[in-house]
């Protein structure tokens, strides 16, 4: 699905300059990814998608056959999401919410709250008495729990396992679930336990994860006497952007869930993926403005840059891209061309960072010829800084 579509292609080459650049998504190569990641998960395993990968309403509306519900993180992402997939179901999520945002989350309707912290837990309590009076609001307990080294060494990005701002601490989960299931927060209903706690993790190490937090959750469940009915061991599936068609075994991942799933029959376990949904299917499509030669080493500069594809800034990799030589050149001025095989290929910002991809093979590239940019479907236009050097905008097409 990262290879270059026909319909992509098309649409790329055919694009007028003043079009570019352009984020172009492939949503029938979407749900056929979606549709075989859900098919590969056991039948009690959840999916949800983590709309912060990417909330664009169309692949929101594209996903929605495939999944179980949406997990947001603030209040705009859950009024994004509510509009997106109306009646769909909503886990809100994440540090630091305001009142404001939880009193919003709950006149939704919102029904599961991960909380992150003992203090969410009674603002959380307080807001909801007077707005969900007969129906306890769902709580998942976030934790931050231990992880070995072993665990976290895959790891792009850790939420857990070492000290941050992301969860409960486990010192505090007999306090937390105390309060749920002594009769001080009557208007609270303790569904589970919530761990995310690293990214970028291949099917084993996500297995073994799964199994560590289910174990914990499992052993808190027994010390309190207390039944939980449900574990979210989060997402953060591992994407390949050095290796753009290799992807996440998700039937090894399936297999390993089902056997988990064996030992705990009464148990409903959810996951989380976002990026693992959605990279694929989308390309950050541009043209070579300018070619030139840099002490000794040849530069491609190209419209747009990091501010619109922020990933390869935040994530220090070269973005897998393709060239599609274009043969028309419109300007009565020489068409500056590559002099060797390898082009570092940047972007039209006053900084040195603004790399999108170093030494690609792109012998002969020349101003004009036009560069689509892959795995551009998740964590890409919306953690850009869009506004530095107010350069305009990209435009946006949903194909199929």
């Amino acid at each position: 699905m990262t290879a270059l579509t026909r319909p992509v292609r098309d649409l790329v080459l055919d694009l007028p300059s003043d079009g570019l650049p352009a984020y172009v998504y492939d949503l029938a190569a979407l749900r056929g990814h979606a549709a075989a990641v859900r098919a590969a998960l056991p039948e009690r395993v959840e999916l949800y998608y983590a709309a912060k990968a990417n909330p664009e309403p169309e692949l929101l509306a594209a996903l929605s056959p495939y999944v179980d519900g949406y997990e947001v993180s603030s209040g705009g992402e859950l009024a994004h999401v509510g509009r997106a997939v109306p009646g769909r179901p909503l886990a809100f999520g994440g540090p630091g919410k305001t009142p404001a945002e939880i009193a919003a989350a709950l006149d939704l309707g919102v029904e599961r709250f991960h909380v992150e912290s003992l203090y969410e837990l009674g603002m959380l309590a307080d807001l909801a008495a007077p707005r969900a009076p007969d129906t306890p609001v769902g709580v998942l307990l976030r934790f931050n729990l231990p992880l070995s080294a072993a665990s976290l060494e895959g790891s792009s990005l850790a939420m857990g396992g070492r000290p941050t701002p992301f969860g409960l601490d486990p010192s505090d989960a007999d306090t937390a679930v105390a309060r749920l299931t002594d009769g001080t927060l009557p208007h609270l209903r303790l569904l589970g336990v919530h761990a995310h706690l690293a990214s970028g993790l291949e099917a084993e190490e996500q297995i073994g994860v799964a199994e560590s937090v289910v174990e914990w959750a499992t052993g808190l469940a027994a010390r309190h006497r207390v039944r939980l009915a449900e574990v979210n061991v989060g997402g953060g599936m591992h994407v390949d952007y050095t290796t753009p068609d290799r992807r996440f075994d998700w039937s090894t991942y399936g297999k390993g869930l089902a056997r988990l799933m064996e030992d705990h029959p009464d148990l409903t376990l959810r996951i989380e993926p976002g990026r693992a949904l959605t990279a694929y299917c989308g390309w950050y499509a541009t043209e070579v403005l300018d070619v030139k030669r840099s002490h000794g080493e040849d530069f491609a500069v190209v419209r747009g840059g990091t501010h619109h594809l922020r990933t390869p800034a935040t994530k220090g990799h070269d973005q897998p891209c393709t060239v599609l030589p274009v043969d028309a050149w419109p300007h009565p001025w020489p068409r500056p061309a590559a002099g060797s095989d390898a082009v570092t290929l940047t972007g039209q910002l006053c900084t040195p960072k603004d790399l999108l991809a170093r030494r690609v093979p792109a012998p002969g590239l020349r101003a004009g010829d036009r560069v689509a940019f892959a795995l551009a479907g998740a964590y890409a236009w919306n953690i850009s800084h869009h506004d530095f050097l107010m350069h305009p905008r990209p435009t946006f097409h949903f194909l199929g």
